[in-house]
């Protein structure tokens, strides 16, 4: 899903990143075939209470505000409804919007605290609620709040945020995570998109794109973006990471094998293109590979 930032606030740069995940197995799990865009807005108190006031009548700060495009009949949600999405396909953005996301970061902290979990996995929640607002769930009537909670409860745990925040991601999800990166690819040069999800040994998915650069040697492959994402948000752990193009297997080059042998030499690496999977592991793609361990230990 393409997500339009701002943020207004201090932000932890891993909930972004969480945020991006989550809306893009959002579209995933609801089944949209199409594209989507979605605004976002990442705030203080002050700032969603005003909106609430404006917009609500509601003179009190929230966790977080939904606002959909899409006017969905009752019973109809995103997945069903590709005629609605298209009156809502915007040219520039090359997807159909869906609404309007606002977030209070004070209330991520605080009601993460309240419930006993992490402040990622409330971050990952609000957006998740806010989305399926969004895809044209609603929790008004009883049988709509159970059907809303449910699909919150799949998208989650399709992320490895569920309730303990242990349930593993598929192999399934990880690779059409992957497919979704490729979406985001920038490559005008080669014109070769591939996109890559790692998954962290704690849960965590990482998404990257490849970069391409006008001096050929300074274009990053999505492998590597995701990899240098994760280490940047302090995940040195990894168990598996999924690749995807569209024409040919993309194994991943020689830099990035030795990117990954750095931090995970028995990581499994799973490739998709043109509607085919492989896997292998690292150490079979990089056999003997030279690493951490191979260096004398300092005094």
């Amino acid at each position: 899903m393409k997500l339009l930032w701002q943020i207004e606030t201090e932000t932890a740069p891993a909930w972004l990143s969480l945020i991006q995940t989550a809306a893009d197995a959002a579209l995933l799990t609801e089944g949209v075939a199409r594209p989507c865009a979605a605004s976002i807005r990442v705030c203080g108190d002050e700032a969603i209470r005003e909106v609430n006031r404006e917009c609500r009548g509601i003179d009190r700060a929230t966790d977080v505000l939904s606002f959909p495009t899409v006017g969905y009949p009752a019973g109809t949600t995103a997945g069903c409804a590709d005629k609605l999405l298209l009156r809502e396909f915007d040219d520039e953005l090359n997807a159909c919007m869906l609404g309007d996301l606002i977030i209070s970061v004070p209330h991520v902290l605080a009601q993460a605290e309240e419930y006993g979990h992490s402040p990622e996995r409330e971050a990952a929640y609000l957006t998740v609620h806010g989305l399926c607002h969004l895809m044209g769930y609603d929790h008004i009537e009883e049988d709509d709040r159970r059907r809303m909670r449910a699909m919150e409860e799949k998208i989650l745990a399709s992320i490895g945020m569920d309730r303990d925040e242990s349930a593993a991601v598929s192999d399934e999800t990880l690779l059409a995570l992957a497919i979704q990166a490729r979406e985001r690819s920038y490559s005008p040069y080669s014109g070769f998109a591939v996109g890559a999800a790692l998954l962290c040994e704690d849960g965590r998915v990482f998404q990257g794109c490849n970069i391409e650069n006008a001096s050929f040697g300074l274009t990053n492959c999505a492998e590597r973006t995701a990899l240098f994402k994760a280490v940047s948000e302090g995940a040195r752990e990894f168990t598996a990471i999924a690749i995807a193009a569209e024409k040919a297997a993309p194994w991943p080059c020689g830099a990035c094998r030795q990117a990954l042998n750095e931090f995970a030499p028995g990581i499994r690496v799973l490739v998709t293109w043109d509607g085919q999977t492989d896997e292998k592991p690292l150490s079979e793609l990089l056999p003997c590979g030279f690493g951490p361990k191979e260096l004398p230990k300092k005094e």
